[in-house]
This record gives structure tokens, sequence and C-alpha cells, in this order.
């Protein structure tokens, strides 16, 4: 602005002076050329804003949080909220000033990231992905005594797959085609029902797929989307991004975090005389935060729910490798509504799956797929669109997708490693389950239902009345003030159930199972002397 200003006075007064000192523009109308350029100076200088408004326009953002989009205001995920931001901060002062805090090390349990934990990936994976993003190496002697024979040969095949033989060049906008008839065909063997690879539209993790979903799905606060409370705060944010509105139903805690359609019922009716349109139902199976793993004829009640009211299922099953109970096993809702009878047209299904969870917890990698049956061609044409607006997935997830979904098989030659590689990782999880799950029901006033499946426990804490007040007098909900002096006190970090939604008047907090085994018991320890002391401080 100041640059053009100067440029434009120095002009005017350039011709001001010549027109009124050089003698070859003097005419008999120098005094009215005179008086004509004078009032164009007078003109300039007098509309020039004042040093004062000139200052004033520096000193205003072109953006403040009050004119940001109101939907993202009203968005909130707690997973990676304030308590993860205390607890980086603390991090950081450990590493600047060593001893200066109870503990040694900040334990990250507030979130679903195994390798940040850890946890080894999966060598077979791993060496495909070598392979496939540096080929040149597969032409060298010395490549088959480091690389395993198979993950040579499936390298040979992915890279025979993506045109130019590139993974940092741009695929189809639902994944390449050779990897998605790779994912299909895993689906088929795994629910015994035939599945379609243009059916399969693979994401950068299943989260991009979610608000792909939320997208086409909501128009405005009239749509609603029921949602599992408990949730995954991934659903409400993306709900609230979108403009929509979340219709919750509540798991009974009391029978195991069970999914009554009793309950959906009565949500539906209570939405619809609200005057919201409800256009899907979300189903998270095994339960994130609360690791259940529904009954096979719980789902059959609920595929017959959305198929009465006209509801998109939209089915998380990013969890299914994770089951560690021997009474309860892992059904697709896919499987569940071919088994009904229900064909490809006859109930609109849209499944998640992720290379973050399972056992492989490749979450970095950025990989999953949504599969995605019983929609017109007319409305699979608006759904390839919105991904198209995105380009492609990356090409190392789709790989690893692919891999997730067809590992090695008996006569591989990593089968074997495999094998063992993916049940040492899985006992693991479910010994360190059982014995988180022993010790948070061994603390007073705290209750843990059996973690079936998942990565996680969801315990319900009863506070004291006197802790709560306290809670209420810095502004924090109760469970997240108890979070906050866990974390202070031991550098454990936990979630608070109210960043997941809860009954009211109840509150709990998400730990993961995903700290190394060798760590589990100094935690259980942390915990309990750091429980023992809270509520001893608080006893009413």
């Amino acid at each position: 602005m100041r640059k053009f200003v100067a440029h434009r006075a120095k002009k005017l007064i350039t011709n001001a002076t010549a027109s009124l000192f050089n003698p070859h523009h003097q005419s008999s109308s120098s005094s009215s050329n005179q008086y004509y350029t004078s009032a164009r100076l007078a003109r300039f200088f007098t509309s020039l804003p004042s040093d004062t408004s000139m200052a004033s326009d520096k000193s205003t953002p072109p953006l403040t949080v009050d004119s940001l989009n109101p939907k993202v205001l009203k968005c909130e995920y707690a997973v990676r909220g304030e308590i993860v931001s205390l607890a980086q901060t603390l991090q950081q002062d450990l590493q600047a000033n060593p001893g200066s805090h109870p503990f040694e090390e900040i334990l990250y349990c507030n979130i679903g990231n195994p390798q940040s934990l850890g946890q080894q990936p999966i060598t077979f994976f791993r060496e495909v992905l070598a392979l496939c993003d540096h080929p040149t190496i597969l032409d060298k002697s010395e490549t088959q005594g480091l690389f395993s024979a198979d993950s040579i040969e499936r390298a040979w095949q992915i890279l025979d797959q993506i045109p130019g033989r590139a993974t940092g060049a741009y695929s189809h906008s639902q994944g390449i085609k050779g990897l998605r008839d790779t994912i299909a065909a895993g689906i088929e063997a795994r629910d015994g029902f035939p599945a379609d690879p243009n059916d399969i539209f693979l994401t950068d993790g299943a989260s991009p797929a979610v608000h792909m979903m939320m997208q086409l799905l909501i128009r405005s606060e009239k749509d609603g989307i029921f949602c599992p409370i408990p949730q995954y705060p991934l659903y409400s944010a993306s709900i609230a991004l979108h403009g929509g509105t979340l219709v919750p139903y509540y798991l009974d805690e009391a029978t195991g975090w069970g999914l009554e359609v009793s309950e959906l019922k009565k949500q539906l009716e209570a939405a619809r005389q609200k005057g919201i349109t409800v256009r899907a139902l979300v189903v998270i199976n095994p339960g994130n935060p609360t690791g259940q793993v529904l009954a096979e004829q719980n789902q059959r009640d609920i595929v017959e729910f959305c198929k009465k009211e006209g509801l998109v299922l939209l089915a998380d099953e990013v969890y299914q490798e994770n089951i560690y109970v021997p009474e309860k096993q892992f059904h697709s809702f896919k499987k569940v509504a071919r088994s009904m009878g229900y064909g490809d047209k006859d109930i609109p299904l849209v499944s998640f799956q992720s290379v973050s969870k399972g056992y492989y917890g490749e979450c970095g990698k950025r990989g999953g797929y949504m599969e995605v049956t019983g929609f017109s061609p007319e409305v699979r044409e608006q759904i390839y669109k919105v991904a198209s607006v995105n380009l492609c997935s990356n090409i190392s997830g789709q790989i690893l997708a692919s891999l997730v979904m067809s590992p090695p098989k008996v006569g591989d030659e990593s089968y074997d490693s495999y094998f063992a590689e993916r049940d040492g990782i899985l006992t693991s999880l479910a010994r360190r389950a059982k014995t988180l799950e022993d010790a948070l029901n061994s603390l007073e006033g705290v209750t843990c239902n059996k973690a079936e499946g998942a990565m996680y426990l969801f315990p319900q804490v009863k506070l004291p009345n006197k802790a709560i007040k306290e809670a209420e007098k810095a502004k924090k909900a109760p469970d997240a003030y108890y979070a906050i002096r866990l974390l202070n006190a031991t550098g454990i970090v936990v979630v608070p159930g109210s960043g997941f939604g809860q009954v009211p008047g109840t509150w709990h907090f998400r730990c993961t199972i995903l700290p190394q085994e060798e760590k589990i018991p100094a935690i259980v320890t942390r915990l309990t002397d750091f429980h023992k002391k809270f509520m001893d401080e608080f006893r009413d």
C-alpha cells in the first residue's frame, strides 16, 4: 500500500513540476493547467488514509477465531486434545530438565498407535514395501539373501500392477485395480461371499473414508447420524465438520456394553419428533473405546433394523483382527447381511478397514479402504466423484492394505515367521488387556468390563463428591480433572470419558493396552498408587 501511494504521488508531482516550470509547457491556457494540476494534487493528498487508519488496517488480522467456520469451532477430537498437549509439554520439560518430575518418561496410553509404543512391524509387509519402493534392488544378486523369496515374488506381482512400476505416481482414484482385486479376494475368503473390486475404495486410513461418507450423507443440521455412546470422536468430529446432527444411542455398560435394538428405536423416534432425518447408523465392532465384540444374533437384529428403517449401515470394522476371548468371533456385517439373504442391492452398507490397527499397527503408513455395497449406479458415481477430488490415496498404504488382506499362506517361505509375529503380538495384547483389566477392577470405586477385542479399556470411576466439586472449581469435567492429575503424578496419558460421550453422571477414561508387556507392571503400580492417594485426598 505504501509503495503504491509513493509511486502515485511521485508521478503527480513530476507532472505538476513539468507543467509549472518548463517553459515549453507554457501556453495561453497555462494558468488553467496549473489550476487543474493543483486541484488533482489536492484531491490526491486529501484522499490519502491517515497514519491512524493505516495502522488500524495493519492491526486487524484477516482471520480471527470469531471469523472461522463455526463448524470447525464446534468440532472436537479428544484423543489429541488438552491432556495430550500437556503431556507433550511435560515430555519437553523432562528432556530439558531430567529428574524434574516424579517419573522418567511419558507413557502415551491415549491413542491406538502401536509402533510408537514399541510394537515391531510385520517383516513380510515391510520387505514387500521396501522392494516396491526401490525396485532396482530386485535385480541385484544379493537381494536373494536379504529378502524372502515370497516377498520378492509379491513385490514383482504388485509392481506389474502399478502403471510405470512407480510407487511415486498417482493411481486410479479408487486405488490400483490389481490391489483392489487382491483385497476383494481376501474379503471373499474371510466372509464366504463374493466381493467386487469395483466396490472397493482405497483411502489414507479409515478416517478419510468416514469423512467422505459424512460429506455425502449430510445435507444440513436436520440430517442425523446414529452413533454409539461412548463413541470414537472421529464420528462426532466429522458430523460436526459437515454440519449434521449426532443422534446418540447408549451402549449398556451393565451388559458388557451391549447394543440394544430397543434403545435404537427409542432414540430414532425421539430424533424424528425433533424434525431430524436420521440417514445412517454407525456401528463400531469390535468396540472403540469399549472393547466389546457383538454377537452374531445382535448383528442380525441391527441389519433388520436398518433395513426396516431405511438407514445406511456404516460398519467400522478396523479392529477385526483384535479378538481376545475364545467365546467371541468377528463377523463382518456384510457376511451377516448376506447370510440373512440380503443381496448387493437390498441394503446400503459401507464397511471400513484400516492398516493402523489389528496386529500390523501401521498407523503412519495411512492405508485403508471402504467396501461400498447396496447403492445405485448414480450414487456410486457421486462417491467416485468425491474420491477423485483427492486424486488417490498414497501407494504405500494401498500396498499395505492388499498385504493385510492377503498375508503369506501355508507353504510360503515367510509363513512361519509371519505367523509367529502375528500370534506373538495378539497373544501379548490379550495378556496385557487381562492384566490391566484385573488391576483396574481392584481399585476403589472402579469397575471395568472385559476387553473382548480392540485395543482399549474403558473403566468407570466413581469419583468422590469433593473431587467433583474441585473439578468444577477448575472448570474441568471431573474425569478430565482426574486424568490431568494422573498425568502430572505418573506420566500416564489417558483420555477422559467425556471426550467419547457417556451416560450423564458417570465418569470414565480410556486407556490403551499397547505399552509393551514389560512396562505393564510399572503402569499398574503407578496407577494404583495414584488412585489410592487421590481417593484419600478427596474422601467424603
